[in-house]
């Protein structure tokens, strides 16, 4: 057995047992990300003039990360979630559409990573925001760890190159 088996047997074997940590794995995988948007949001509004250009980055990164580079490996690779060949403790209802890498996780770790580049308290939070994200999807038996660990690679990646190219533009 490989170690992506492995690890998602050792993570996903807990799911079902305890109503509390069920929640919470609920909670991270499918809501977290809507108070995390609408805090950044309610940060904006208080200050957009002071963050037009984080807005900026944080929107290309998401996009890049998110809605190219992501979807451009699935449609070159295609893997299934670990519940669609699987007997699984599956959470949450999900499709069982491409499961590498983890949009959520890029989306997430593109994000942290133009937050933390910008101001690094606040991207440290982030950064262990993602990883909620990201675990408990796995906990929830929709990803596997590859599809998280790749997914925050993407992320990390975009984020850094999207921070790094605005740099850049924005200093001429």
């Amino acid at each position: 057995m490989n170690w992506n088996i492995s690890l998602f047997e050792a993570i996903n074997q807990y799911a079902g047992e305890n109503s509390f940590l069920d929640s919470l794995a609920i909670f991270f995988s499918e809501y977290l990300q809507y108070f995390l948007v609408l805090a950044f949001i309610v940060l904006l509004i208080k200050n957009f003039n002071k963050y037009q250009l984080l807005v900026l980055r944080v929107t290309a990164a998401a996009i890049l990360s998110r809605l190219v580079i992501t979807e451009m490996i699935r449609s070159i690779y295609y893997s299934p979630r670990p519940f669609a060949e699987n007997a699984v403790n599956l959470l949450i209802e999900h499709s069982p559409s491409a499961s590498f890498p983890s949009g959520h996780a890029s989306f997430f770790f593109a994000i942290s990573t133009v937050v933390y580049l910008y101001n690094k308290k606040a991207g440290v939070l982030l950064f262990v925001a993602s990883i909620l994200v990201s675990v408990s999807r796995v906990f929830a038996g929709v990803h596997w760890p590859i599809d998280v660990i790749a997914g925050a690679a993407v992320g990390i990646f975009s984020g850094w190159v999207i921070s790094k190219l605005l740099d850049k533009r924005c200093n001429r």
